[in-house]
């Protein structure tokens, strides 16, 4: 069972990861890299994941490659909405797309982040 793990983190945080990953490589650590995408705010990845968006991710999770119209039907939407979200899921790296359809490549996402006081 696959999960892609979705949060927030800033460019220092990712450099942070890498930093951590490359020192424990060269002392011998393996590990294993864990499926994750990080937005820079919440307001970006509400963006991406709005509710409708998450439905075709829902729909797609675990079926294998799918074509846009396939997905259309499976959420009851319009096939060119359906597309246009399907675009903004593969450009933010969720979806995959290829000739034989699009992957939602896990078989679920889950979500974390803190909130905190407002500075």
């Amino acid at each position: 069972m696959s999960t892609l793990t979705v949060g927030i983190g800033s460019m220092a945080d990712a450099r942070t990861r890498f930093l951590e990953a490359a020192a424990g490589a060269v002392a011998g650590r393996t590990s294993v890299a864990e499926p994750a995408i990080y937005f820079a705010s919440y307001d970006e990845m509400h963006r991406v994941l709005a509710p409708a968006r998450l439905t075709i991710v829902k729909a797609m999770a675990g079926q294998g490659p799918l074509a846009i119209r396939a997905v259309a039907r499976r959420v009851g939407r319009d096939v060119q909405a359906v597309h246009r979200d399907v675009v903004t899921l593969s450009d933010a790296g969720i979806v995959d797309r290829s000739e034989a359809g699009v992957t939602f490549p896990h078989d679920r996402i889950h979500v974390e982040f803190d909130v905190g006081a407002a500075a």
